[in-house]
């Protein structure tokens, strides 16, 4: 996944016909962080954001952890009672 990432980066990079030093001096990071990224070798959480901003992609970040739709906390409320497979067990061993 590190390398798919980073060979995406690669390509926006390359697409906006920018190279490594100038996109790393926009990002505001190394450009050895900027290798790592592009080479799937991992760096920090700030320089992959860094990096998004300064490509004008930071809009991927929203599509990691969508909105959740649905608040789970509301489901219990208007949900129907739980039935139980069995009988009742106030009833049983008597």
């Amino acid at each position: 996944m590190e390398v798919a990432l980073g060979d995406r980066l690669k390509s926006l990079r390359l697409d906006r016909n920018i190279d490594q030093k100038t996109l790393a001096e926009r990002a505001g990071v190394s450009v050895r962080a900027l290798r790592n990224l592009e080479g799937g070798q991992g760096s920090t959480l700030h320089s992959l954001v860094s990096v998004l901003r300064a490509l004008g992609r930071a809009d991927w970040l929203a599509t990691i952890a969508p909105v959740a739709t649905i608040n789970p906390l509301a489901l219990g409320r208007h949900a129907e009672p739980r039935q139980r497979a069995t009988g009742s067990r106030h009833g049983a061993g008597r």
